[in-house]
């Protein structure tokens, strides 16, 4: 399983700008320092909160500063741009981080973004399919390629540098809680990115929303593979499961009411309370509701076999990007999670590990006997050595056995 990041990324408005940037940029040089293995940048060109416009940009200096960790686009909006010019500039993204890009790929997630390019939203999902599948002919075609789309047009198209990774970079669709996602990825045998795994209903039917990936794909004469579906999740860790919820209940229940209700209009109301009261829509009612991932290590575990169990098998977590606390806390989290939960589902590794603790203490009687052989023989023959060569013997040579034992 392949863990990392989903940074839209989310910053309170009235906050500078640059000292954002430059926080994402140093969290990320983080994740890779512990061994995270992705970070998907997002897109978004309104609404005050998500800030990074161009994440091929701010992948192309992060690559800089990071040594092996993984750069996707968390996504690009694909109605927004030329398909053309996306697969040049990720094909020449890919070839200066030398194969560390992936392509992440999506409608479009704001309203007002549309709004101001004046695209209808009802179209974006479409012209998102269309796009991408332009995309991957540039990546794996040799040339003249000619389509006369909804929103573009190629006319004996072609790229003169293809991508560094062979056919081309990993690609992957968003989806939320609707099912045009799932239907994408399968209509173009791409991997998913379930961005909305923490909102309400986004839980449900796991199994079932995969399963309609697969028939589409097959539809498609495409084929999906559960190894590319990352499902994102809001992550807090801490010593205790308290102390993680007083590290993020204020900043949280800020992100819930001042992003998603007031500043995107979102009813996030549920069926027991219809007109829920805004102040009622908290962090606590996300988490009872399996929204998110708030406590210990132990507990991050417990959730993420949980999540295997419902859905089947997935690739990847990535946790939602966020400064629910502070800058420390928000650090220690993201390490906690890598030196205590990651390893318990990376294989070989972390098993061989488990195994010779086990082996140990299963043996541990007769290893230690063993080792105390070992030592008496050695005290031994030096006193013999001191014997032979008529001088005194260290008292610490004839140290009884039972002084070394624990």
């Amino acid at each position: 399983m392949k863990f990392g990041i989903f940074m839209a990324p989310f910053h309170r408005v009235g906050e500078n700008p640059t000292l954002c940037f430059e926080r994402d940029m140093q969290l990320i040089e983080w994740l890779d320092d512990l061994g995270y293995e992705e970070a998907f940048i997002g897109e978004h060109h309104s609404s005050g909160w998500e800030t990074i416009s161009s994440p091929e940009i701010f992948m192309a200096v992060a690559a800089t500063r990071t040594k092996r960790i993984m750069l996707g686009s968390g996504v690009v909006s694909i109605p927004y741009h030329h398909p053309f010019h996306v697969a040049n500039r990720f094909a020449l993204l890919d070839h200066l981080t030398r194969g560390r890009v992936m392509l992440g790929c999506g409608p479009g997630a704001l309203a007002a973004d549309a709004r101001m390019l004046g695209i209808v939203s009802t179209t974006q999902r479409k012209r998102m399919v269309e796009g991408v599948k332009a995309i991957m002919r540039l990546f794996t075609e040799e040339g003249k390629i000619s389509i006369d789309g909804s929103y573009f047009k190629l006319v004996d198209a072609h790229l003169q540098v293809k991508p560094f990774q062979q056919p081309h970079m990993p690609i992957f669709v968003a989806n939320s809680i609707s099912p045009s996602g799932m239907v994408a990825a399968g209509e173009i045998g791409a991997g998913v990115l379930s961005v909305a795994s923490y909102a309400p209903g986004g839980l449900d039917d796991l199994k079932k929303r995969w399963a309609m990936a697969e028939e589409t794909a097959a539809e498609n004469g495409k084929s999906v593979d559960r190894k590319n579906w990352r499902l994102v999740f809001p992550i807090h860790l801490a010593e205790s499961r308290e102390e993680a919820m007083n590290d993020i209940r204020a900043g949280a229940n800020r992100w819930i009411q001042e992003y998603f209700i007031t500043t995107l209009g979102a009813r996030l109301q549920f069926e027991e309370y219809p007109e829920q009261p805004v102040e009622e829509m908290t962090i606590d009612r996300m988490i009872g509701r399996g929204g998110a991932i708030v406590g210990t290590p132990d507990e991050a575990i417990a959730k993420i076999k949980e999540l295997q169990q419902a859905s089947g098998g997935f690739g990847g977590i990535l946790g939602l990007a966020h400064e629910w606390t502070t800058r420390e806390k928000t650090l220690r989290s993201y390490e906690l999670f890598a030196r205590y939960v990651a390893p318990q589902f990376q294989g070989p590794v972390a098993n061989q590990v488990q195994y010779s603790n086990e082996w140990a203490r299963e043996h541990r009687d007769e290893l230690f006997a063993s080792a105390v052989s070992g030592v008496l023989t050695a005290m031994q023959d030096y006193a013999q050595h001191k014997i032979e060569k008529g001088e005194p013997v260290p008292e610490m040579m004839t140290m009884p056995l039972t002084r070394i034992r624990p």
